[in-house]
């Protein structure tokens, strides 16, 4: 489904979206997203991740629709996408196996742009584009104005300012920028982040990402902790220095 650019779509409460969010970045819960009729992370060339978990989706998924991705842990496989960009267990108006869908369909949230304010990729994201685009957050205080603001800057310098980043960690891939910037807005939340050069907000940032999900509270009403979470340096599959780093594991 296409959206006109002038087409709002409510995105719901910011600060009850974050939450979910974080919950599930840390692995607590699964997302809900209001899609209604729209399909576009079925149409948008996304390779999606299977794990051993996700029994019921492989056994609906032909071994032709497999691609070979090196590098991954035993007993997870890649499911890869057709000629036009569709994802193959797509029918042209809606998922075969939604009922047995994998984990990462069931974590995909584009509001995760709309959050970070980018787009989520190039002419074959589109229709997701014009869904982010689209998406329209409700604030309850300034507050939470506010946080959305610090991950949107978060966003913009990791995209703009990826050379201050130790090693070139820092994702380029949409998803990796978008899932960074949530897991680390809280450094530019400080206003003290204004102070420091751009190679010590970098350093800051991946401090943030290795903190993420370790028992601490954070400046969200309800947050919680969770179980740490990887740093920049763990492996690619893991790792926000790598473009695999996307959302519920869609590249």
């Amino acid at each position: 489904m296409l959206y006109a650019m002038d087409e709002e779509i409510h995105a719901g409460d910011f600060d009850a979206w974050l939450r979910g969010m974080i919950a599930s970045l840390r692995g607590d819960e699964g997302t809900e997203v209001p899609c209604g009729s729209c399909v576009g992370c079925c149409v948008s060339s996304y390779h999606i991740p299977l794990r051993p978990e996700d029994r019921a989706a492989l056994a609906r998924i032909p071994a032709s629709a497999l691609v070979d991705a090196p590098g991954l842990p035993a007993g997870h496989a890649m499911m890869g996408y057709g000629p036009d960009g569709h994802c193959p267990m797509f029918d042209g108006t809606g998922c075969t196996i939604y009922p047995h869908r994998p984990q990462t369909c069931r974590d995909y949230d584009c509001r995760i742009f709309a959050a970070a304010g980018i787009m989520a990729g190039g002419p074959e994201k589109r229709v997701i584009n014009e869904r982010v685009e689209a998406w329209r957050f409700r604030y309850a205080d300034a507050d939470a104005c506010r946080r959305h603001a610090a991950i949107r800057a978060t966003a913009a310098f990791i995209r703009d300012r990826w050379q201050a980043f130790p090693g070139l960690c820092a994702p380029t891939a949409p998803t990796g920028i978008a899932v960074l910037a949530l897991k680390s807005h809280q450094v530019f939340l400080d206003p003290a982040h204004e102070e420091l050069a751009d190679e010590e907000r970098a350093r800051a940032i991946l401090q943030a990402n290795r903190d993420f999900g370790r028992p601490v509270a954070d400046d969200l009403p309800g947050g919680a902790g969770g179980p740490q979470s990887s740093p920049c340096e763990t492996s690619p599959s893991a790792s926000l220095g790598s473009n695999q780093v996307d959302l519920g594991g869609i590249t």
